[in-house]
């Protein structure tokens, strides 16, 4: 009888979806982060990983309670047509090229846009995500200002998420852009390194939002601000602060509530 009535407490949880992005589920973040949010408000967060394109037609469909994602303009224009309340800034990395350590298409260094001019003339490998992600998105930012319709014969989009996306190019000897959260989770890196970082135009910023009740009534607003609230607060800022891999921060929280 006890048993039962554990089991139909944790039934009666409450809880929410929240579609985020494979960089930060693949990071370890949410594993460090959700549990101190369960700790502190007692509420659930089933984590829908896709990439930002994809999260964010999850919440036009109505199909998660709060996103967490990474393309800024996208995520204004996902406000500006109503389908979320507010979006606030939350933490940002950045991204990073990596490459085979002997680097045949030589680009080495922070120029991002250069890099990917070398990558495109040499021929040489690269494997983009190609799945509409917010690596995706900024990656393709990054061609356009190279003045690349052509990025040579080495480039194949996999359609995948950041950590498959890793595999292929260390398994491949292949450049890839990567956000530096998942590449400092990424175990599997054989003969890759970062070769281009520092560039301000890698900055990677993370941003969250409730999805409108106004358009899907059934959503879960008020805990999913909750979460927000939390995530804002000096309580979930210092969180992601404290998450770490061999000792190096791998987000860097700038909310401002």
């Amino acid at each position: 009888m006890l048993g039962s009535g554990v089991a139909q407490a944790q039934a009666q949880a409450p809880s929410i979806v929240m579609a985020s992005t494979t960089s930060t589920e693949q990071s370890g973040l949410f594993t460090h982060l959700l549990p101190a949010f369960k700790q502190a408000t007692g509420i659930d967060v089933k984590v829908v990983a896709l990439g930002t394109g994809q999260a964010l037609d999850t919440g036009r469909r109505g199909d998660a309670d709060v996103l967490f994602v990474h393309d800024q303009v996208a995520e204004e224009k996902f406000v500006a047509e109503g389908f979320g309340v507010k979006r606030l800034s939350v933490m940002y990395n950045d991204f990073v090229l990596v490459g085979p350590a002997n680097d045949p298409a030589k680009t080495r260094g922070k120029d991002i846009v250069v890099a990917l001019q070398k990558v495109a003339n040499t021929q040489a490998g690269f494997v983009s995500r190609g799945d509409k992600s917010g690596t995706h998105a900024a990656e393709l930012r990054f061609w356009k200002q190279a003045g690349l319709d052509n990025k040579g014969a080495g480039y194949k989009e996999c359609g995948c998420g950041m950590g498959p996306a890793l595999n292929i190019a260390s398994s491949t000897g292949a450049y890839a852009m990567t956000d530096r959260g998942t590449w400092l989770n990424f175990k599997n890196r054989q003969d890759l390194q970062i070769l281009v970082e520092g560039d301000k135009s890698l900055f990677n910023q993370y941003g969250v939002m409730v999805v409108n009740p106004a358009k899907h009534p059934h959503v879960k607003a008020d805990l999913a601000q909750k979460f927000v609230d939390w995530v804002i607060s000096p309580t979930g800022q210092n969180a992601i602060s404290a998450y770490k891999i061999g000792g190096e921060q791998l987000f860097f929280p700038n909310a401002r509530p």
